[in-house]
């Protein structure tokens, strides 16, 4: 479904990313962990086309989109939750919602709010409340809800348990766990290895810039270096 070969990304004099590849199949969840500045949120920006590579290539379901504006991918099936949520916090939670499919005709969006409002009840309870009155787990509820809105092919998570109580990161990491049961193919970016590797098909550890270790989530959970580094084992 995505295939990412040799991308290398600057920010002015530092090379952040430095010749990534990976590739996420159909019906995978992906992770890429490390610590902070390892250029994990930076390889899903250049892959939702916030940022260029200067060499290598992304393709999207066989096709290249190396130069695609980032508002169009989202109608070509890749839908990004960012880092910090990044919700409306003026408008509604069902505003919000609708903002996530603007690429399709209100009349439309029946099937895809019952899809959300399924997987998000508290949402549901919630659609008339202005977001920035929601709860920090209930924001990251909307902000992903709000991408699966789009009907996405891939849905890319950056950092979702980012600044959330123990408990609502368990929340959060079931209802990711759900959405994959579901068929969703999800490219996970994630600081908490633990729950990233618990929950995912394959996985890729990332060190400055660089790509240094891959498996499956199981053999990564238990991988002397991987433990030592993230797992505090």
């Amino acid at each position: 479904m995505l295939s990412v070969y040799n991308i290398n990304v600057w920010y002015g004099a530092i090379h952040a990313i430095k010749n990534i590849s990976f590739d996420v199949h159909e019906g995978e969840i992906v992770a890429l962990i490390g610590a902070n500045g390892a250029g994990k949120s930076t390889t899903l920006k250049t892959v939702s086309g916030l940022l260029r590579s200067q060499t290598g290539s992304i393709r999207f379901m066989g096709e290249d989109i190396m130069h695609t504006p980032a508002d169009k991918l989202v109608g070509r099936g890749l839908a990004q939750v960012p880092e910090g949520r990044r919700v409306f916090l003026d408008m509604s939670v069902e505003e919000n919602l609708e903002m996530g499919a603007y690429t399709r005709p209100a009349a439309t969006l029946a099937p895809e709010f019952a899809r959300v409002y399924d997987a998000f009840p508290r949402l549901k309870e919630r659609r008339r409340q202005v977001a920035g009155t929601l709860s920090g787990g209930e924001q990251q509820m909307l902000a992903m809800g709000r991408a699966l809105m789009s009907s996405p092919k891939l849905l890319m998570l950056d950092e979702p348990s980012m600044g959330l109580a123990p408990i609502l990161i368990e929340q959060i990491f079931d209802i990711i766990r759900e959405l994959h049961r579901e068929g969703s193919t999800i490219l996970l970016v994630e600081q908490n290895a633990q729950m990233a590797l618990s929950c995912a098909t394959r996985a890729y550890v990332l060190e400055t810039g660089r790509v240094t270790l891959t498996g499956t989530g199981a053999e990564l959970l238990v991988n002397d270096d991987v433990r030592r580094a993230y797992l505090g084992g």
